[in-house]
């Protein structure tokens, strides 16, 4: 489980809101992070990119899936690779947040041909 809350600010967030969900979020245990507002998480569009550009990798043929993972956590000190990590967040669920990334953000978030086709 996530030990992290993102707490987005909007611009019609008053202090004392801000207050509360800090509060809640540390209640919860959880490391409390400051965003603004945006499109998007912090987390979800850097992990987006990383899984969407891990299945570019293996579409390309650059390395085996088990490869990938064992370089991005030997080479990254990652816990699991990004492979698993997508496989884990369940694929349909991680096409879907680069999908809706990709129209408010652009090309940057298109999604992987093979992610498509390992959902439909």
């Amino acid at each position: 489980v996530m030990r992290l809350l993102e707490v987005i600010r909007g611009r019609q967030t008053s202090d004392e809101t801000v207050e509360i969900a800090k509060a809640w979020g540390k209640k919860l245990g959880k490391e409390v992070v400051m965003v603004n507002e945006a499109p998007a998480f912090v987390v979800n569009r850097i992990l987006c990119s990383m899984i969407n550009e891990a299945f570019f990798v293996l579409d390309e043929g650059l390395a085996t899936a088990e490869d990938i993972d064992k370089a991005m956590q030997l080479g990254c000190n990652h816990p699991i690779g990004p492979l698993a990590l997508g496989d884990l967040i369940g694929l349909d669920t991680q096409l879907r947040i680069c999908e809706g990334m990709h129209r408010e953000l652009g090309d940057k978030y298109r999604p992987s041909p093979l992610l498509r086709k390992m959902v439909r």
